[in-house]
């Protein structure tokens, strides 16, 4: 056995956790046993390169996945919060204009206010608090959380608050959610967590509106499949095993009596598509009004679950892709999330000069996010420096040779350095190329079922927080997206969140929501035996 000690931080504040462990673990094991949490985005599978810890005896950084405790020992922990105190979370949406016919409504009498749901009672309140009436719109996202607090007498929204999902602590994408959940007390830890952030987020909403959470009668959960399960503290392992059957289907209410909001409030859920297309892609398709819509429209959300929806005259179906971390930073050398520091665009002039824009107007560069990493990937296949099958190429047989002086070695192979410290290394390229080969497939066999090609496609609705802030040169120059699409990109923000804050206005809503739902096409990729192909052959730039 082994006496280890563990220094964490919470907010800058110290924490020194003592350890008994059986000898050779390794120290994200030993961690988890002491209830220290490293950040884990692989779930401990060694890929990701995120679990770093520092030995305090030699100030050396390790991977806590990856290394064996050593009796005795003192290790020291990231301050997790800190890291992601300036993470950048996209509010911004379009609005769908509707009437106000909420579902939750309050009546006065005899000295009492009545609260009902959909005209049923739920329970009564001493005195008059009809003034008093308000919804939780909230966006799940696998990386972050995103609240709306709406008035439902007004129809308006008093204020917004957002979060990165606690769960990415232990592991990235929903695979990786699903497989820790079957874990002895993972699915415990993963709703704990998300409720625990959550009801920090209402009671901070609740405070700046000058309300008493009490208040929040209804709120409204889109997510994917997988997120809705597990903020509903439902076991997700059937999604990750065929024949991909969700528990959670939506359409319905539920409740949750951990939540900080009314003792009546009730939670909507908007109904899933399938195991992989959820909620979230079912309030976006209603907030983009896709199947309204003539002619050929395309919506995507790319991120780590890249989900996507086709829509020809009313016709509708959807698909998702497994894009990977990539997009996200986590599997990238110097990859980070979307906070203070990373580069989140980057150009080449004409004369071969770099330049690049931090976020938060840092002084120094500390990593590259998702929107960055696409921008160096298509400016680099621009210039000539990546060749179509994703290697670096010699900078002097490119078109810029003064950018011979960024392509170094690392580990023995070429990389492009962005600043000393910040590079794009070849494995990186690989990721990229992974992670837009899933998201066009997706595009061209959704297409393909319906008969049409690149050129036929009208228009083109980019969706979610990380395409919000990607380009459409960006998109079309690496091949994400076809060349044909160029000129018909917009960009739409939280379609997710836009959807959650209509149905808590307009309870019919939630009858269209449904019939949507139901007459999407759900297509598997997996099953079409032209996926290998098309995947192998969109791996190029």
């Amino acid at each position: 056995m082994a006496d280890i000690v563990f220094v964490s931080f919470t907010g800058g504040a110290e924490k020194r956790t003592n350890v008994h462990a059986e000898a050779g673990i390794n120290i994200l094991d030993a961690a988890r046993l002491g209830g220290v949490l490293i950040e884990t985005p692989c779930d401990g599978a060694g890929t990701c390169g995120k679990c770093g810890v520092t030995i305090a005896s030699s100030n050396e950084c390790v991977l806590a996945c990856s290394t064996k405790i050593r009796d005795g020992a003192v290790y020291i922990a990231p301050d997790y919060e800190a890291k992601n105190k300036s993470l950048r979370i996209l509010s911004e949406r379009l609005s769908l204009e509707c009437e106000k016919e909420p579902f939750i409504t309050k009546r006065y009498q005899d000295g009492k206010t009545n609260v009902y749901g959909g005209g049923r009672l739920l329970g009564s309140e001493a005195g008059d608090s009809t003034a008093f009436l308000y919804g939780l719109a909230v966006d799940i996202g696998t990386t972050t959380i995103v609240t709306e607090l709406v008035n439902i007498l007004s129809g308006e929204t008093i204020a917004s608050e957002s979060a990165l999902n606690p769960q990415t602590r232990y592991a990235q994408d929903v695979l990786g959610r699903i497989h820790f959940a079957g874990k002895e007390d993972g699915l415990e830890t993963l709703y704990r967590d998300f409720v625990t952030v959550l009801n920090g987020m209402i009671r901070g909403l609740a405070a700046r509106a000058g309300i008493n959470s009490e208040y929040i009668y209804e709120l409204v959960y889109s997510g994917n499949t997988t997120m809705l399960h597990l903020a509903c503290d439902t076991d997700p392992s059937s999604l990750g095993r065929y024949p991909y059957t969700p528990k959670i289907t939506g359409g319905l209410h539920v409740t949750d009596k951990n939540i900080a909001a009314s003792p009546y409030a009730l939670i909507y859920l908007p109904p899933v598509i399938s195991a992989w297309v959820g909620a979230d892609i079912s309030s976006g398709i209603l907030a983009a009004g896709l199947e309204r819509e003539s002619g050929v429209s395309l919506f995507v959300d790319i991120g780590t679950n890249g989900e996507m929806a086709l829509a020809k005259d009313g016709r509708l179906a959807a698909s998702s892709t497994a894009a990977g971390p990539a997009f996200e930073g986590m599997n990238i050398s110097c990859g980070m999330r979307a906070s203070a520091g990373a580069v989140e665009a980057f150009s080449i002039d004409e004369n071969g000069s770099c330049s690049f824009h931090l976020i938060g107007g840092a002084a120094k560069a500390e990593g590259i996010c998702g929107s960055g990493l696409l921008d160096i990937a298509g400016e680099l296949v621009r210039t000539g420096l990546i060749d179509k099958r994703g290697r670096f190429v010699p900078p002097e047989d490119g078109a810029y040779p003064k950018l011979a002086g960024r392509m170094r070695p690392v580990d023995g192979k070429s990389a492009f350095f962005i600043t000393d410290n910040v590079y794009v290394a070849q494995k990186d390229v690989r990721q990229i190329q992974l992670a837009k080969s899933a998201v066009r497939c997706g595009i061209e066999l959704l297409l393909a079922r319906f008969g049409n090609s690149a050129r036929d496609v009208d228009r083109v609705i980019i969706a979610g927080s990380f395409g919000y802030h990607l380009n459409e040169k960006s998109l079309t120059g690496i091949g994400l997206l076809p060349e044909q699409f160029a000129g018909k990109v917009s960009f739409a923000g939280n379609t997710s969140l836009a959807g959650a804050a209509a149905l808590l206005i307009n309870a019919p809503l939630r009858d269209r929501v449904k019939e949507i739902a139901a007459g999407v096409e759900k297509i598997e990729l997996a099953q079409d035996s032209s996926f290998e192909r098309a995947f192998i052959n969109y791996m190029s730039f």
